[in-house]
């Protein structure tokens, strides 16, 4: 990989994460919202896991609009909504691997306190679900061999006439 190519790849991977961390301002502000008020675990059985899926849906219409518009915008495809549900698929994916986390510290291991729920979620399962999405959107979602083949080609010419 050439000092250019790394650079590149530098400046994506740091816009990359500038994009994440105000998705990730959202996230954490909804599920602490709602795991402390109408998703409480005393009042709704698997109120921290259903807090989460809902702030992480939120977060990831944050995510893909950065990543979109900035991150990956010299990648981005013409076909909006393809690249939307790709988006969504690997988003989904990198929101269960945070679920996982947070449902094993919480129900299995039996950490339910707001900070070991935080610290399982949102520490153990960014990680773990941004190194996961970061690949994905770069080598599926945002592909530079995947984006918009037909327009790639070279346009077609008139053939030149003679002139008589």
């Amino acid at each position: 990989m050439s000092r250019e190519s790394r650079v590149a790849l530098g400046r994506q991977l740091l816009s990359f994460i500038l994009v994440g961390g105000v998705g990730l301002v959202v996230d954490i502000a909804v599920f602490n919202a709602l795991r402390t008020t109408v998703l409480e675990p005393s009042l709704v059985h698997g109120g921290p896991v259903i807090a989460k899926a809902i702030s992480t849906s939120l977060a990831i219409l944050v995510n893909w609009t950065g990543n979109r518009l900035w991150t990956f915008r010299s990648q981005r495809r013409t076909d909006v909504l393809r690249e939307g549900i790709e988006f969504a698929v690997v988003s989904a994916a990198g929101m269960v691997i945070a679920l996982g986390c947070l449902w094993v510290s919480h129900y299995l291991l039996g950490y339910t306190s707001i900070i070991a729920d935080n610290i399982a979620t949102n520490v153990v399962g960014l990680a773990l679900g941004t190194a996961f999405r970061f690949v994905a959107y770069r080598w599926w979602v945002y592909s530079a061999r995947r984006r918009n083949p037909v327009a790639q080609l070279a346009p077609l010419r008139e053939p030149k006439i003679a002139a008589r």
